[in-house]
């Protein structure tokens, strides 16, 4: 069996730490680095559900997408709920291990996994990483379809294979408008707009769209915008990390045991649908 170190090295290799954002947390957490690895749980928050999941699966290490302290802290204390986390992990002797930013650009990487979910066909990164000189790195996707979807079409399709959240998919654009090429972004993606249009894509699939950014995106051109849940736009990545550490584990002769974990942890969990009349606010 591997020592974590080894196991962290490996994940390293797939998302170099000195390729997250300046403001990321990504790394490593909690964990002996001479502890013996036999079975890994990927999963997109580092909340107390997942953990529960990993102590009753008897995971010796957690991947996370998401920090559990982005901005930092002054403590562990069990009193708050981050703090219950840590003590959860380190009484049951697991590791937990962070890939944000770094797995957003990596190749292959959250956007790649996202497209593969729609079955999209990648071209190129949207916004390249300038230390890559193959150019296939970065953040967002720049995808094309196999053949005309509608927007329409297109939000059916983004509903039917991402995970079910609470939210679903919202659509801002005309729905019979024909879409051929179509930029993704795992997660937050309204920073993007500028360079979404600059790649003269029909349509942007991200999440946590916010009113005005969306609002004046629509103003600058025809682009549509589908808007998905940010955990479902992100998850396809633990199926992609999983099966790269699996591969790692082949080479190596590890026989780690890999899981993903399919616990909903969008924190929507609920939705009431409006009247179909929209042609005004009410009286």
């Amino acid at each position: 069996m591997p020592r974590l170190s080894e196991v962290i090295a490996a994940l390293d290799s797939l998302w170099p730490p000195e390729r997250a954002e300046d403001w990321d947390a990504v790394g490593t957490v909690c964990g002996d680095p001479d502890q013996e690895v036999t079975r890994v749980l990927f999963a997109v928050d580092p909340v107390q559900d997942i953990v529960d999941e990993a102590v009753k699966l008897g995971a010796d290490l957690l991947v996370t997408h998401h920090p559990l302290y982005l901005r930092g802290t002054t403590t562990v204390a069990a009193t708050s709920f981050k703090g219950r986390v840590v003590h959860t992990l380190i009484k049951n002797d697991i590791a937990l291990h962070v890939a944000h930013t770094n797995a957003d650009r990596a190749d292959p990487g959250v956007s790649d996994a996202l497209a593969g979910a729609l079955d999209l066909r990648v071209v190129r990164p949207l916004v390249p990483d300038p230390t890559d000189p193959d150019g296939r790195r970065g953040l967002g996707r720049v995808c094309e379809l196999d053949h005309p979807l509608t927007v329409r079409e297109l939000a059916a399709r983004a509903a039917e294979r991402l995970p079910a959240t609470a939210q679903g998919i919202r659509v801002a654009g005309d729905p019979e408008a024909l879409v051929r090429t179509v930029v993704v972004s795992g997660g937050s993606g309204d920073s993007l707009f500028d360079d979404v249009r600059a790649a003269g894509a029909d349509a942007f699939l991200t999440a946590d769209l916010r009113h005005h950014p969306a609002s004046e995106a629509r103003a600058h051109s025809p682009l549509a915008l589908l808007d998905a849940a940010h955990w479902a736009t992100e998850w396809p990545w633990c199926e992609l990390a999983a099966a790269q550490l699996d591969e790692i584990s082949d080479r190596h002769g590890w026989g780690l045991r890999v899981h993903v974990s399919k616990t909903v942890t969008d924190p929507w969990t609920a939705h009431a649908a409006s009247h179909t009349d929209t042609s005004g606010a009410p009286n």
